[in-house]
C-alpha cells in the first residue's frame, strides 16, 4: 500500500485471498473476521455471537449489552444492539454513549493498519446499513442518524458530519478501482481511496450517492437520486446527475420573509 498526497494506492486481490490453498480455513476466517490471533480471541468471539446474536426481544437486547462490550474497541453508556448485527475486527470498533445500532447491521472495521471504526454519541444507525472498512476509516460523528439500508465504503477516511442526516438507500463510495491498464480485468488494477467528508449538519435525501474524494458543505441539502462527483460547497441546496447547487439555504429565510410581506 501506498499514500501519495493523501490519496492511498494498494492492490486487493480479494479472490486469491479468500480461495488461497496455502493458509487453513480456520486462519483465513481469523484474519477476515476476526482480525487477531490467539485461541482465546476465537473462542471468545464464537460464544458471544452464537449465544446472544439472534435472540429477539428484550433479553437479547440486555445480553448483547453486556456481552458485546468484550468484544469491541470500545462501548460508552446505553448503547442498544439490535439482532443479527454483524461484527467483523470488533476490536476495531469504538462506539459512544446513546446510540443504537438496529438489526442486521454490518459493523466491518477491517483492515491491515487502519484504525477502523468509530460512532460518536447518540448515532443511531438504521436497519440493514452497511459499514464498511476496506483498510481505511468510518468517523460517524455526534447525533448522525442514518436510515435503513444506507452503505459507507472507506479504503481511507469517510467523515459523517455532526447531526448529519441520511435517508434510506445512501451510498458512500468511498474508493475505487482504477481502469487505465487494458492487458488485465479492473478487478485486478490497483484500488485508489481520497475519502469522503460529509459537513455538520448536511441532509442527504434518499437513493444519493456520494463518491470517493468530494465534500459535501456544512449545512447542505443534497436532493434525492442525486450523483454527488464534485465538492458541494456550505449551506447549498444540490440536486441532480451529477448533484449541482440550485439555491443558498442562508437566503430563504429572507425569500419567506419577502413573501409575507
Amino acid at each position: 500500500m501506498a499514500e501519495t498526497n493523501g490519496v492511498k494506492k494498494e492492490t486487493v486481490e480479494i479472490q486469491k485471498e479468500l480461495f488461497s490453498e496455502k493458509t487453513s480455513k480456520l486462519s483465513k476466517y481469523m484474519e477476515l473476521i476476526i482480525g487477531r490471533k490467539g485461541l482465546w480471541n476465537l473462542i471468545k468471539y464464537e460464544l458471544i455471537i452464537t449465544f446472544c446474536s439472534a435472540i429477539p426481544g428484550a433479553l437479547g437486547l440486555l445480553l448483547r449489552s453486556k456481552l458485546y462490550p468484550k468484544l469491541l474497541g470500545r462501548v460508552g453508556r446505553n448503547v442498544t444492539f439490535g439482532t443479527n448485527v454483524v461484527l467483523r475486527h470488533p476490536h476495531k470498533i469504538f462506539i459512544g454513549d446513546n446510540v443504537v445500532i438496529d438489526d442486521n447491521v454490518v459493523l466491518d472495521a477491517k483492515g491491515k493498519d487502519n484504525r477502523g471504526l468509530v460512532i460518536g454519541n447518540g448515532v443511531f444507525v438504521g436497519r440493514n446499513t452497511i459499514l464498511s472498512c476496506k483498510n481505511g476509516d468510518i468517523i460517524l460523528d455526534d447525533n448522525a442518524n442514518l436510515s435503513f439500508n444506507c452503505e459507507i465504503f472507506s479504503a481511507n477516511r469517510v467523515r459523517v458530519g455532526k447531526n448529519v442526516l441520511m435517508a434510506a438507500y445512501c451510498y458512500l463510495v468511498g474508493g475505487t478501482h482504477t481502469f487505465s491498464r487494458t492487458d488485465i480485468p479492473m478487478l485486478y488494477q490497483e484500488r485508489e481511496a481520497r475519502g469522503i467528508e460529509i459537513g455538520d449538519n448536511a441532509w442527504l435525501g434518499a437513493h444519493v450517492v456520494v463518491f470517493d474524494g468530494t465534500r459535501v458543505g456544512k449545512e447542505c441539502v443534497i436532493g434525492a437520486g442525486a450523483v454527488v462527483n464534485s465538492d458541494i460547497p456550505d449551506w447549498q441546496i444540490a440536486v441532480g446527475i451529477p448533484a449541482k447547487p440550485v439555491k443558498d439555504r442562508r437566503k430563504l429565510k429572507d425569500e419567506q420573509e419577502m413573501q409575507q410581506v
